[in-house]
């Protein structure tokens, strides 16, 4: 049985586009209002960036909310 090394945080190098999505979804989510486009917006390109990195899309989506909701704790 192969096992996968999950990059922390720090090593996943999110794309722009990927993290403004985050953040749009975020915010409309503080505000009582994400949309399905927005939430399916994320989920596609989420997606596409876990393939394309080769790292499952869990935890690049759990790593992706910790980096945009909660960016003073993962930087520093």
């Amino acid at each position: 049985m192969q096992s996968h090394k999950i990059p922390p945080v720090a090593t996943i190098d999110f794309p722009e586009d990927l993290i403004a999505l985050e953040r749009s979804a975020w915010e409309e989510i503080q505000a009582g209002r994400l949309t399905v486009a927005t939430a399916t917006a994320v989920q596609a390109r989420l997606t596409q960036f876990a393939a394309e990195a080769g790292v499952d899309r869990y935890t690049v989506e759990m790593r992706l909310k910790r980096a945009v909701r909660h960016a003073e704790t993962v930087e520093g």
